[in-house]
């Protein structure tokens, strides 16, 4: 059987390792573990010092090094061969470049993306890592696309004719936790009237995605663990060992590495699972998308409406390039949905939701060298419906601040809204929630 030179200096502490060299290195070491059950002691104590030596050599690919340096290495070279090319020009051709080749290597893509160079880097790695089996973590506010990219990820690797099943970790009860992953046996608890195969089990040869894995408890964590380890389950009841073959992506909305230092979350499962890391940029930095995917999920809508695409207003359109989208994508999407749905032929301001639907502005006070206040008008429309979305955002956060007595955590969860989003945008307005926390005491001293 064949084994990589253990005996050889860690390539992570001499020189560095190539992404290439590495694959090659975990295919042996799992081409030999298939053989466990007939190893004598001494070789699996071998192996399990190879397993360290690579995880030291993985820790020490920084991101860049396994996937964007030969990239930008590439387009340095093109840059270098067009010198006649303008810099600026050189520039904004990159990104549509990256695109296009993406398309012409057959990339498959559930929707549609556009040029920001983020996003392009984010789809470059999911296309590198997906022929492989190796575990990726994707991570991006919510409603940025994450099970989508994981979908990608499966369809354009090895397994994308086999399974692919999405569990999400933080709607299972921690007392369900371990029977939904692995399945249980007929009588293992009250309530458990016949045999069941868990999540993995029928993930086997095909993707598992665990999407929210922030929200997995620590003992779920632990089993979680040991599954990515010895690649064996046991149902609940049962003492049999059942081995599973499944592809790990895992997503969350939250800082793993921040909360694996807290003692929130298992440093060792962080590092199991981030072996290839990928961040998607929210809907906010991608502006560039909004007229491909207002275009895409109208007829998206349409076509399981039944019905031909809405036409929307030039104020409507207008509004929604220039809308902040704190759901993402997944608000732009369900945004789509209503106004076809609510809309006769054309959609207008009055089928947005009432809590982001612009108020009129007829008029901008401002000051005057006297002292006074002067009425100046908007010099556009565009700039009244800003100043009008402006002051019912600021009104929005003031009034949900004073009934949470300003906490931001809890009135980011009252809304479902992501809490660094939610700090931006009290930044933005120059709202302190320790006003209100002040406001909240001064009124209970009175009382």
């Amino acid at each position: 059987m064949k084994l990589y030179n253990q005996g050889a200096t860690p390539a992570s502490v001499t020189s560095p390792v190539s992404f290439a060299g590495l694959i090659e290195k975990i295919e042996i070491l799992r081409s030999t573990l298939r053989w466990a059950s007939r190893l004598d002691r001494p070789e699996i104590e071998k192996l399990l010092k190879q397993a360290t030596t690579l995880r030291d050599e993985v820790m020490g690919l920084s991101h860049k090094e396994r996937f964007v340096q030969a990239a930008a290495s590439a387009e340095t070279a093109a840059g270098s061969a067009d010198e006649g090319a303008p810099p600026q020009q050189e520039v904004e051709r990159m990104p549509r470049e990256r695109r296009q080749a993406l398309m012409e290597r057959s990339f498959i893509f559930e929707g549609t993306f556009g040029d920001n160079p983020k996003l392009l880097e984010a789809l470059e790695i999911a296309e590198k890592a997906a022929p492989t089996d190796l575990p990726v973590l994707i991570d991006g506010e919510s409603g940025t696309g994450k099970e989508l990219m994981a979908k990608v990820i499966h369809a354009n690797g090895s397994r994308t004719d086999k399974p692919f099943i999405s569990v999400n970790c933080g709607a299972i009860p921690d007392s369900l936790l371990e029977s939904e992953l692995f399945g249980h046996k007929k009588g293992a608890f009250t309530g458990a009237s016949n045999d069941r195969r868990g999540k993995f089990e029928s993930a086997h040869t095909g993707t598992i995605f665990l999407d929210e894995i922030g929200e997995l408890p620590l003992t779920g964590q632990v089993k979680l663990l040991r599954v990515l380890e010895a690649h064996e389950i046991q149902r609940v009841g049962s003492d049999e060992i059942i081995s599973v073959d499944a592809r790990i992506v895992a997503a969350t909305n939250k800082d793993l590495r921040k909360m694996s230092e807290a003692g929130t979350f298992r440093e060792d499962l962080f590092y199991r699972l981030s072996v290839i890391h990928v961040s998607l940029p929210a809907l906010r930095e991608r502006h560039d998308e909004i007229p491909l995917l207002v275009s895409y999920f109208s007829d998206e809508a349409a076509s399981m409406l039944k019905r031909a695409p809405v036409r929307l207003t030039p104020r409507l359109r207008d509004f929604l390039l220039h809308y902040d989208y704190p759901g993402n994508i997944r608000e732009l999407r369900n945004l789509m949905y209503r106004l076809s749905c609510l809309a006769g032929d054309t959609a207008d301001l009055a089928q947005l939701p009432q809590d982001i639907r612009p108020k009129p502005a007829l008029a901008v006070v401002g000051a005057t060298a006297s002292g006074g206040t002067d009425i100046a008008m908007p010099t556009s429309l565009s700039e009244a419906k800003r100043a009008a979305s402006d002051e019912a955002e600021r009104a929005f956060l003031e009034r949900g601040l004073q009934e949470v007595g300003g906490t931001v955590a809890e009135l980011a969860r009252r809304f479902d809204m992501n809490r660094s989003h939610l700090q931006m945008l009290l930044k933005k307005h120059g709202i302190h929630s320790k006003d209100f926390r002040a406001s909240r005491q001064a009124d209970g001293s009175k009382a």
